[in-house]
C-alpha cells in the first residue's frame, strides 16, 4: 500500500515538477510567517524554512506524507529572495550579471513515523548583462515571484551561461533526489 503525498505549497513550479515525475499528490497551502527565520547562512535558512513549512502542515490521516520546500539564491554571502519591487529586482540581476551564484533548496519530507530534511545546492553562472537586458527582463513581470529575480525555466533562461548541479533545484525542487527520498515513505511514480 502506498501513502498519499501532500505538497505543503502552492508553487506552480513545484506542482509541475511532481506531475512531470508522475508522483500523485494533493496540495495543502501553508500560511507561515517566514520572517521568524533569520539567518545569513543560506543552507541554514532554507533548512529552517522548509522545516517550518513542513511542521506547520497538519497530517490528517496516517497515510499522509508532507513535502515542503524553500529556495533562495546566494551571492557573496548575501541571500537573494523574491524581489520586493522593480528596483530590488534590478539590483539583484545587476549583482548576478557576469558572476556565479548558488541556489539552495531546503526540503522536508515527513510522516507520522519519520522525517527527512536535506539541502541541495546548484551553482549558476550568468552572462554579463547590459542595463538594457536587465530592464527588458524586469519589464516582463517574470522576476517578482522568484528567488534571485529570475526564472531559469522560462524567459530567465537567456540570462544563464552555465549551471553546475541539479537544474530542477534552480526551478525550485530537486525532483530527482525528492523521488528517491519518497521511496522510503512508500511513495512512487505512477503510470
Amino acid at each position: 500500500m502506498s501513502n498519499k503525498l501532500i505538497l505543503a505549497s502552492s508553487s506552480p513550479r513545484r506542482q509541475e515538477l511532481l506531475q512531470q515525475a508522475m508522483i500523485p499528490f494533493s496540495t495543502r497551502k501553508q500560511s507561515v510567517d517566514e520572517t521568524q527565520i533569520i539567518s545569513d547562512d543560506p543552507v541554514e535558512k532554507v533548512r529552517k524554512l522548509a522545516t517550518l513549512k513542513g511542521k506547520n502542515a497538519v497530517i490528517h490521516h496516517d497515510d499522509e506524507v508532507i513535502l515542503a520546500a524553500d529556495t533562495v539564491v546566494s551571492f557573496k554571502q548575501r541571500i537573494f529572495e523574491k524581489p520586493v519591487n522593480q528596483d530590488n529586482a534590478f539590483q539583484m540581476l545587476t549583482a548576478l550579471s557576469g558572476n556565479t551564484h548558488e541556489v539552495y533548496t531546503g526540503v522536508m519530507i515527513r510522516s507520522l513515523e519519520k522525517e527527512i530534511v536535506f539541502v541541495e545546492k546548484t551553482s549558476v553562472e550568468f552572462w554579463t548583462l547590459s542595463e538594457e537586458d536587465i530592464n527588458w527582463y524586469i519589464s516582463t513581470q517574470e522576476p517578482y515571484d522568484k528567488a534571485g529575480a529570475y526564472g531559469i525555466q522560462s524567459m530567465g533562461a537567456i540570462l544563464v551561461k552555465k549551471i553546475i548541479g541539479d537544474y530542477y533545484n534552480v526551478v525550485g525542487l530537486p525532483i530527482s533526489r525528492v523521488v528517491r527520498e519518497l521511496r522510503s515513505f512508500s511513495i512512487y511514480p505512477q503510470k
